[in-house]
């Protein structure tokens, strides 16, 4: 059955990348694989994720660069959802992720706006079971 296999997400620098969405998200890495062109293949997870994963995409050029944080022009345009809101929310505050508001809790379940290393604006999502 067909699904969505991965994710890109256009980076400064590899190994920042790394860094922010293993330690500060705790994402696993997946495979780090050097190419010829001295790109990498570059891919992470959240532990325990099925299907999709994120390729960390170095970003190639200036017109990539311009995009690096602002990928879906300023709109929430990825959600990592949980079953441990409170655990996962207070874990990232600790680990200095950057939260734009107070967690809500709304009919549908938990939620928070939060960005990653460069910007990008995710939701912090438990729906409601």
């Amino acid at each position: 059955m067909p699904h969505l296999g991965l994710v890109a997400v256009v980076v400064r620098e590899y190994d920042e990348a790394i860094d922010f969405y293993t330690r500060a998200l705790g994402f696993e890495l997946r495979e780090d694989t050097p190419r010829g062109d001295g790109s990498r293949w570059v891919v992470v997870a959240p532990r325990g994720a099925g299907e999709t994963a994120l390729l960390l995409a170095r970003a190639s050029g200036p017109a990539q660069a311009d995009r690096v944080g602002d990928q879906t022009g300023g709109r929430v345009g990825l959600f990592l959802t949980t079953d441990d809101f409170d655990g996962d929310y207070k874990r990232m505050v600790a680990a200095g992720v950057v939260f734009e508001e107070e967690p809500r809790y709304e009919p549908y379940g938990a939620v928070v706006v939060f960005q990653d290393l460069y910007g990008n604006r995710w939701d912090l999502i438990e729906p409601n079971k």
